[in-house]
């Protein structure tokens, strides 16, 4: 399925509270293995996937999404019910990177590279996925 106005890609939290939807294709998609999406998350690395601000609307619960803005980084938006994460982004950013995990079903992307390297956790393998591998940010 190709998300469009008309026919949106559905997202959510963990306790469902905050709900979104994706109107239109994402544009690419990467694995993060910085420290912070490893704190962040409580795993090695996060899914993500931009897309244009413009194609992602917080339908339900917009009331209980929180932003954590980390000194240099990006602002991660978050569930403040059950702390599930949602997406990345300056709010007057052109585009927003909404968490994969956070999607229901098939987003219709797959990660394209591997970036932040240099950071990776030394008590997990990265898998030889044939994926491009970045030390530092990816293109």
């Amino acid at each position: 399925m190709t998300p469009s106005p008309q026919e949106p890609l559905l997202g959510h939290c963990g306790c469902g509270a905050v709900r979104f939807e994706v109107r239109a294709p994402f544009e690419v998609a990467r694995y993060c293995h910085c420290h912070r999406c490893q704190h962040r998350t409580g795993t090695s690395s996060s899914a993500n996937a931009r897309l244009v601000r413009s194609a992602f609307e917080i339908v339900t619960g917009p009331e209980l999404v929180d932003v954590w803005a980390p000194a240099g980084g990006q602002p991660k938006y978050y569930c403040r019910e059950c702390g599930g994460h949602l997406y990345s982004g300056a709010q007057d950013a052109e585009h927003v990177f909404v968490r994969l995990g956070a999607i229901e079903g098939d987003p219709g992307i797959r990660p394209e590279y591997r970036q932040w390297l240099s950071s990776a956790v030394i008590w997990e393998e990265i898998p030889d996925d044939g994926l491009p591998r970045y030390e530092e940010a990816g293109p």
